[in-house]
């Protein structure tokens, strides 16, 4: 199985046009055209924690980790799998690598996410709560699903 090779490492620049590459090979499925102007910010700007999965050295996916200003939720944030790996495992073993992350991070209470309507059945399933949905958030057709981790955290 592909997760077997499947490794998870920190974002380096070097990442950035393959982590690009993995938004336009997601879209329009799971994403808006409009949003590669927003990655191609958030890669340049906004990164706290961003990491890439790779399997065999070729970038397979990514996603990262926000924090509220209070540091006291934790945000998963653009996370993407490469089309041919999606329903393979990857992206659960993505997420769970935040998951801990967060969990052992002393100030975060709360762990969230905002993902549209076409994902948030992935996250349900790993454990958040919809709290929260705005029709067309993103773009027409793509709702905003804010959720929340209701699985363990650290106590």
């Amino acid at each position: 199985m592909e997760q077997n090779n499947a490794v998870i490492r920190e974002y380096s620049h070097a990442d950035r046009s393959a982590v690009l590459e993995l938004l336009q090979l997601n879209t329009p499925i799971f994403f808006s055209p409009a949003e590669s102007k927003d990655l191609e910010y958030y890669l340049d700007h906004e990164i706290e924690s961003y990491f890439v999965l790779e399997i065999n050295g070729v970038v397979t996916g990514s996603g990262g980790i926000n924090y509220s200003e209070d540091k006291k939720t934790g945000i998963i944030s653009w996370d993407m799998i490469h089309p041919f790996y999606h329903g393979k495992g990857l992206g659960s073993i993505l997420l769970k690598h935040r998951l801990k992350l967060l969990q052992t991070t002393p100030l975060v209470e709360k762990i969230r996410v905002r993902t549209s309507q076409h994902t948030f059945h992935f996250y349900e399933k790993s454990g958040f709560v919809v709290l929260n949905k705005v029709p067309d958030y993103w773009a027409d057709g793509f709702d905003m699903i804010e959720m929340e981790y209701k699985g363990r955290t650290h106590e």
